[in-house]
């Protein structure tokens, strides 16, 4: 039913708007804790890199759209995408309200392997476990494209951040120990000064590879939502305004996205951004670790290098684990219990609950559905 196939599309854009005030707050967040821009600010900035970002590649989309469920096993229904959003955008909006900074990405994931198991009576071939390759990042499947990275990529983060801060304070410290010009140039207030300033690029880079890996996400979920209408004959009769659905013929072919999708999608994200973010940002850039501009600008950096690097493989980490271990590892950097761990212990929490969660809700709508013989 074509009815159906646009509430596919309507559940995305929800998901979509939530991930911005849940995730692009993550990606947002140090810029605005440090006091460089102004949340207004770093929300227009973030728009705009998000909506670069979106438009430089559609690697993950294509993971999401055909490398996760086996469509020979389970028939990926307009049914069985309703219940993966579902699942997520439930998940997101409870941790949302707890101001903990759970990964969308692992959620839209585990709701769409949670739905494809409810579709197919628990038959654990409809995911696409591993599809082993040399080198390992370009294997397929749940274990190469999702638990490899969940784990890898936050250790990364980690580790990047406290090398890139642990640097840049050995070259502020070598600065310090002359007299002149240069120990001038590494007193605090210049430092920060400059500082206050790279880290607007690294913002800037930070959304650019948010929109790169998470919008693509949801680009992929609607993508092949409209190829499978297609190839069911949903979209044979469409009035002329919604002439835009037909996927087009590179699509089809070679499971491109459409450029209508990555616009819609990067401009809904934006919006998100702008309504709710503050909760995570609060937790993300004042209750973790008291950032500093230089702080900042190590863990946007970081961070978004990793991202970047994933996505290029199209593998689609998420980044607010990114983010987050990258502001671990330059507290770490400073000192061990400048991190506040309490809280890190919290993030954890929810960063491993979040699979197994939206995976449970989508699996239970899913025989909601079958009972009201709605499947």
């Amino acid at each position: 039913m074509l009815t159906l196939v646009l509430l596919v599309v309507l559940l995305a854009l929800v998901f979509e708007y939530i991930n911005g005030f849940h995730d692009t707050a993550n990606s947002i967040a140090t810029v605005v804790a440090t006091k460089v821009l102004s949340p207004t600010q770093a929300i227009g900035m973030a728009a705009s890199m998000n909506l670069i970002g979106a438009l430089a590649g559609t690697a993950v989309a294509k993971t999401i759209a055909s490398g996760l469920i086996d469509a020979q096993v389970v028939e990926v229904t307009s049914q069985v995408l309703i219940c993966t959003l579902s699942g997520a955008i439930v998940w997101n909006l409870i941790t949302w309200y707890f101001g903990l900074p759970s990964s969308s990405s692992h959620a839209l994931i585990g709701g769409l392997c949670g739905a494809a198991l409810g579709a197919s009576q628990t038959n654990w071939s409809s995911i696409i476990w591993s599809i082993p390759a040399d080198p390992w990042w370009k294997g397929g499947g749940v274990l190469w494209k999702v638990i490899v990275p969940m784990v890898s990529s936050p250790v990364a983060g980690f580790i990047m951040g406290f090398l890139v801060m642990g640097l840049l304070f050995a070259v502020i410290a070598a600065m310090a120990m002359h007299r002149g010009w240069l120990g001038r140039l590494a007193r605090p207030r210049w430092v920060n000064g400059f500082f206050g300033k790279a880290q607007i690029a690294s913002a800037g880079y930070m959304g650019f590879a948010h929109g790169m890996n998470d919008a693509q996400k949801t680009m992929g979920i609607i993508a092949l939502a409209l190829v499978s209408a297609q190839s069911a004959g949903t979209l044979d009769n469409l009035p002329g305004w919604l002439a835009f659905l037909h996927p087009s013929p590179e699509a089809l072919a070679h499971g491109d996205i459409d450029t209508w999708i990555k616009f819609v999608c990067a401009l809904t994200m934006a919006a998100g951004t702008a309504a709710g973010g503050w909760r995570i940002i609060r937790t993300m850039g004042h209750k973790m670790v008291k950032l500093h501009p230089i702080h900042g600008f190590a863990a946007e950096t970081s961070a978004a290098t990793v991202i970047t690097l994933a996505s290029s493989l199209g593998i689609p980490v998420s980044t607010t684990h990114n983010i987050s271990s990258a502001i671990m590892g330059v507290g770490s950097a400073k000192r061990l219990n400048a991190v506040k761990w309490s809280v890190v212990e919290r993030m954890i929490w929810a960063w491993v609950l979040t699979l197994p969660a939206a995976g449970g809700v989508a699996y239970l709508m899913i025989e909601l559905f079958r009972v009201l013989g709605w499947t």
